[in-house]
């Protein structure tokens, strides 16, 4: 085999295995905070929602090289046909699942529901105060990144500078950290609705993914010797990330100040396991883990219908749910998983195929996009 081709492969092996570790810790923060698992694992779980920040390094890396590698190979970015793409990859199984929601109350997990519109429009993100449906937050984000990015490419390409591109990835960070300042002064009540929520305040991780990706297309002897030091990578990620988890611990810790800096920390943690999951030597890329490659084809449907059929499993199985053992676990594996995969095969492939037609030529699509990208 070309080194070459053996090289794409293991690359995807760890992306998948990322991708299906992020979706994992956030189905398990979910369902241990919503009572399906027990309380007892919560000091693990309550990690959970980290797998989010994870998803959003992997989008910023592979959407930003999408895009990128155009310019690499001196043609000019098509929006309109990216525009066409997100939409056939993320709008057919969401609008699904939105109507779920809408039309059959039995299907939340919760009573409440922000209006349809702010679903709708991908709004729903600002002001947001929980609720059915509330983990929608995180496509919202995903939604603005994929509306605004290549519009700020096509910007810069005008006039290409590294100096140019540093300086902007640069103001944005500091932005994040000021905006969050800020709001914690002046709303220290309001973390969720106006903190954790909100794109400005999350864009630590897109931005970590996108830099990863400027580096590989116009950076090329830099991310050589990047991949050279795959174990590297991994142990500075790993220390990234418990430094966090030490110093500023879960989301929801007493005292938010932690949040100014917990987000790039954590995105830059991330974004070097990332880098790593690439590497000629990494572990992460040299492991292909069992089971990751379904999780990972799955991560958009699960994450999209895991917390309503799980409550759904809740109502419907008390006598094997309430117990919260091991019959209960597997009953919820089973359940989520059968639901993703339905959503998956029905709406999802369908589309990705359709869409798939008429775009071969103009842009084709990343090997791991087509895999099941983390638009999450």
């Amino acid at each position: 085999m070309h080194r070459d081709s053996r090289a794409a492969s293991e690359r995807l092996h760890g992306l998948d295995t990322l991708r299906a570790a992020a979706i994992v810790a956030v189905m398990l923060y979910h369902l241990t905070n919503f009572g399906e698992l027990p309380e007892r694992i919560r000091p693990v779980t309550s990690f959970g929602s980290m797998g989010v920040d994870l998803f959003f390094v992997l989008s910023g890396f592979l959407i930003g090289q999408q895009l990128l590698k155009s310019y690499v190979a001196r043609r000019k970015i098509s929006v309109a046909e990216f525009y066409r793409r997100r939409a056939f990859r993320i709008l057919p199984s969401y609008l699904v699942v939105l109507a779920l929601y809408y039309f059959v109350p039995w299907w939340r997990e919760f009573p409440p529901m922000a209006p349809l519109w702010k679903f709708l429009t991908f709004t729903m993100n600002f002001g947001s105060r929980g609720g059915a449906f509330s983990h929608a937050w995180s496509l919202c984000v995903e939604e603005h990144f994929y509306l605004l990015l290549p519009l700020l490419i096509l910007l810069l390409m005008r006039r290409p500078s590294t100096r140019k591109t540093v300086a902007i990835i640069s103001a944005f960070v500091v932005l994040g950290i000021g905006l969050r300042t800020f709001l914690i002064v002046h709303y220290p009540d309001s973390f969720w609705a106006r903190i954790y929520f909100p794109s400005y305040t999350r864009l630590d991780g897109l931005l970590v993914g996108v830099s990863l990706a400027t580096v590989r297309s116009y950076r090329p002897s830099w991310w050589s010797a990047l991949m050279r030091r795959g174990h590297s990578l991994s142990l500075l990620g790993v220390l990234c990330i418990g430094s966090a988890m030490w110093f500023f611990g879960a989301y929801d810790f007493a005292t938010r100040w932690g949040l100014v800096f917990e987000f790039p920390l954590i995105a830059l943690g991330f974004g070097l396991l990332t880098a790593s999951s690439v590497s000629d030597n990494g572990l992460l890329s040299r492991v292909k883990v069992p089971g990751t490659e379904l999780l990972a084809t799955l991560a958009f449907t699960l994450y999209l219908t895991h917390k309503a059929v799980a409550k759904i499993v809740m109502r419907t199985f008390p006598a094997i749910t309430s117990p919260q053992g091991p019959a209960s676990w597997l009953l919820y594996a089973f359940t989520c998983m059968a639901a993703a995969w339905l959503l998956h095969v029905s709406v999802e492939l369908p589309f990705l195929r359709l869409r798939d037609r008429p775009a071969r030529r103009s842009m084709p699509a990343l090997e791991a996009e087509a895999r099941g990208d983390p638009a999450l």
